[in-house]
């Protein structure tokens, strides 16, 4: 554990802990000594930390961020906060537009000295997806209620355990034909490790990284075709890939029970990339990792026989 860190014995409130990101956000403040309160409508979903922490560096509350006396409750204490809290059911302008701004109005009124918002590339007020809507919104009240806080806008977020690459895994293991929604779609995965870092750099230095905003995307700039394609070659598959036209896109998403929203599609369509009008990973002494670093290892068990099968190169020589 790294006792040097500013962050060492800090207690740190995390909303939104119990999430995927989340986790690796635990994990990172950990490792830097700081105390963590997890608040989440769920914190039983975080207790897989427990093993990482020492005695007394943990703590679990329940939290509807949605009502203030629970708020207050998590904040109690507080030196620092981060908020992680994002959906895409619910009322999203309460939940990741009014609500933060009254998390970063409490802090500051306990007089916390960091507060970092992870909100998501392409706010917009005036976006017909209440997502960006919401996203927007937040940023605006959070920034009026703590001037110093600081803004992080994560692209599409990826993982071993993440919802993307291994939603689209399952679907390239089991189809031999699929379809791309937004094919030319430009999106600049962004591993969750570093991700995780930017929160606890800009935790440790307020001073530096505060009152700032902050576009966080991977090295590379990706295309949903090629993205797809990349997950096939990964699992050693021959896979036929057609592009959707934007309308029956826009129709599949419109329907009930299926894999993508109205408001992901609408979020997806533009891309999601860094715009080079804000700072980004390099402001904060993080060089992100792509993507190709981690695929074909994740990829493993999507393969025919698993470790059990050819190895990828083999595979691709056998097809040949």
């Amino acid at each position: 554990m790294t006792t040097s860190s500013p962050l060492s014995e800090k207690l740190i409130t995390v909303f939104g802990g119990s999430g995927y990101i989340g986790q690796y956000v635990a994990q990172s403040l950990l490792s830097r000594g700081a105390r963590l309160r997890i608040a989440s409508r769920n914190p039983e979903k975080a207790f897989g930390l427990k093993p990482l922490a020492n005695l007394g560096q943990l703590q679990f509350a329940r939290c509807d961020i949605i009502k203030e006396e629970s708020l207050r409750a998590a904040l109690h204490g507080a030196d620092a906060v981060v908020n992680l809290v994002g959906a895409f059911e619910g009322n999203l302008t309460e939940l990741m537009g009014e609500a933060p701004g009254q998390m970063a109005s409490i802090a500051s009124e306990n007089g916390a000295s960091a507060f970092v918002h992870v909100s998501a590339i392409g706010p917009d007020e005036n976006s017909s997806a209440e997502y960006a809507r919401g996203k927007a919104i937040g940023e605006k009240r959070v920034l009026e209620a703590f001037p110093n806080a600081t803004i992080l806008r994560p692209s599409i977020v990826f993982a071993k355990d993440d919802n993307f690459l291994n939603l689209f895994g399952r679907m390239i293991e089991t189809l031999p034909a699929l379809p791309v929604f937004g094919p030319d779609a430009k999106l600049q995965l962004v591993y969750v490790d570093d991700v995780a870092e930017a929160v606890a750099v800009a935790l440790e230095l307020p001073e530096k990284h505060g009152g700032a905003i902050y576009e966080l995307g991977g090295p590379e700039q990706l295309s949903m075709m090629e993205i797809n394609e990349r997950i096939a070659e990964a699992q050693g598959r021959k896979r036929t890939f057609f592009a959707m036209p934007d309308g029956l896109s826009s129709l599949f998403a419109a329907m009930p029970l299926t894999p993508m929203s109205r408001d992901q599609w609408t979020l997806l369509k533009p891309g999601s990339t860094v715009s080079g009008e804000h700072r980004t990973f390099a402001d904060l002494g993080i060089e992100p990792k792509p993507l190709g670093l981690f695929l074909d290892k994740w990829m493993t068990r999507y393969r025919k026989h698993g470790r059990f099968g050819l190895s990828n190169e083999r595979a691709k020589q056998r097809d040949q």
